[in-house]
């Protein structure tokens, strides 16, 4: 009696599974006559912003109907490589060819400068640049030494003339990371250049107002030398800053050098009067 009833509860669960089975297969041809056949294509595996180098971390791929791909999708992550996202993509969205475009003009510094502002290149030693550690989206402060004494000592100042100031590049290298730009040759030819090989730089580009620029210009050009102070990123505090003198330095011994200094013009003006009494 068990034995029967073992195997009318058998019986009755294949027929159930075979019912399932062919309500599925047939609910799924209905979909794929409806939707089409699920083929893969790549989309977003997180937020890509503009100008940002498109790579297999950033990109997954997804199956999805043919009814619900969009025109001009890509449906492998090898042909992304090296590519560069011509506008925001989001979490999710698929990759599609005129959403993604290759380095050019189209990608180069020009685009990272805001409306505005001026790129200006510095020449920079090791030192300077805090060991070359800056890189591109870095801030900085930029210090400059003032003698308009003819190198009095005394009269020397180091003064903060800029602060906050954006890197734009450090040599070759640009702030979103473009690794790969197309160059004519000699003969016209195409070529490549991998920016982000340029580690050893003695340049560095800095975003700045026009009235700005000028300023760096003056010093450069006119002034005793420049210095350069790494800032943290999220410190937007502009301080209020007086310049530095050689009695800031010295601190509780600037009376002595103040006496010394003293002391030396008054034997110049001694000097200068038993010469023109002669």
């Amino acid at each position: 009696m068990n034995s029967r009833a073992f195997t009318t509860s058998l019986i009755l669960a294949l027929v159930a599974v075979l019912m399932i089975y062919s309500y599925i297969t047939s609910r799924e041809t209905e979909l794929v006559s409806e939707y089409g056949n699920p083929t893969p294509v790549v989309v977003a595996k997180e937020d890509i912003k503009e100008l940002e180098v498109i790579d297999d971390r950033k990109v997954v791929i997804e199956t999805i109907p043919a009814k619900f791909q969009m025109p001009g999708r890509f449906t492998r992550v090898e042909d992304l490589y090296n590519t560069i996202a011509a506008t925001p993509i989001k979490k999710g969205e698929q990759i599609t060819a005129p959403r993604v475009t290759y380095p050019g003009a189209q990608s180069g510094l020009s685009r990272q400068i805001s409306i505005g502002k001026r790129a200006y290149a510095l020449q920079v030693t090791e030192s300077q640049a805090v060991s070359r550690l800056m890189k591109p989206g870095d801030r900085i402060d930029i210090l400059a030494m003032v003698d308009y004494a003819s190198g009095k000592k005394d009269k020397i100042k180091i003064k903060t003339v800029l602060q906050d100031v954006l890197i734009l590049s450090t040599g070759l290298y640009v702030t979103n990371s473009v690794p790969v730009i197309n160059v004519k040759g000699d003969g016209n030819e195409s070529r490549s250049m991998k920016l982000n090989n340029y580690t050893n730089y003695n340049t560095i580009t800095l975003e700045l107002s026009p009235f700005e620029v000028q300023k760096m210009v003056f010093l450069v050009s006119a002034g005793s030398g420049i210095f350069l102070s790494l800032r943290n990123n999220d410190d937007k505090t502009i301080e209020r800053i007086s310049a530095t003198r050689l009695y800031d330095v010295l601190g509780e011994d600037a009376a002595e050098a103040k006496s010394y200094f003293a002391e030396q013009a008054a034997r110049e003006s001694t000097r200068r009067a038993q010469a023109g009494g002669r």
